[in-house]
């Protein structure tokens, strides 16, 4: 049996929601911090595990679509496909430079990590594409009815906003409980997610883990 590294209970992580330092990056471990509400995040040795209070989620039926984000869609500018180019989305995200942060947090390590897991069926990408060429997108995991965003980029308007689109989409036709934002941010706010505090995400994340996995590679109906 793989070694899983083991965890401490999620509701002990500090005020910043840092809950533990070291473990591994391997696909039981990944899976195992998910399932109990916990993530990695960290540039440098050792990996640390976060379990923040209060949990942003974006309940599908909450999505707030603007009317330019609505044009935008219906122009057909923008084609978007799943799981067809997962590297290159993780690849993009790490590249993006982000207001207040220095670097990035999606190392080589935490690349390859994630390529393990959508191997293995449980990590997505929604990717948006311009004249076929790579725009846009988004990437996460997936357990039970549960999808856990990690990142997104654009290199056009609005481009990460499509991919987030249809990945709302999908979690209502299948029936996904929620989208897990991890920490609280004003854009998602203004696009419907809300702040859950730890306890209430917690016994929430358990209901929805009760359900089988959509493994993976996901298509839409326009695949």
């Amino acid at each position: 049996m793989p070694y899983v590294y083991q965890f401490p209970d999620p509701l002990s992580a500090d005020a910043d929601g840092l809950l533990a330092a070291g473990g591994d990056l391997s696909v039981e471990s990944l899976i195992t911090a998910y399932s109990r509400g916990i993530f990695p995040w960290y540039n440098e040795e050792p990996i640390l595990w976060w379990s923040p209070d209060p949990r942003m989620v974006l309940f599908p039926s909450d999505f707030k679509v603007m009317p330019s984000l609505k044009q935008r869609i219906n122009s057909g500018c923008y084609t978007v496909k799943t799981d067809t180019a997962f590297r290159e989305v993780i690849l993009n995200c790490a590249a993006m430079k982000r207001k207040d942060q220095k670097g990035t947090w999606i190392t080589e390590e935490m690349c390859m990590a994630y390529t393990r897991l959508h191997e293995a069926g449980l990590a997505h990408s929604f990717e948006t594409y311009y004249q076929n060429e790579l725009v846009g997108g988004l990437y996460g995991v997936s357990l039970g009815r549960v999808f856990f965003g990690e990142s997104m980029f654009h290199l056009k308007t609005d481009a990460s906003k499509v991919a987030l689109y249809f990945l709302v989409e999908w979690c209502k036709q299948h029936g996904f409980s929620f989208i897990d934002a991890q920490q609280s941010t004003s854009h998602l706010k203004s696009m419907g997610a809300v702040d859950v505090p730890r306890p209430a995400f917690l016994k929430i994340l358990h209901g929805a883990l009760k359900y089988p996995t959509m493994k993976g590679p996901w298509r839409m109906s326009n695949e």
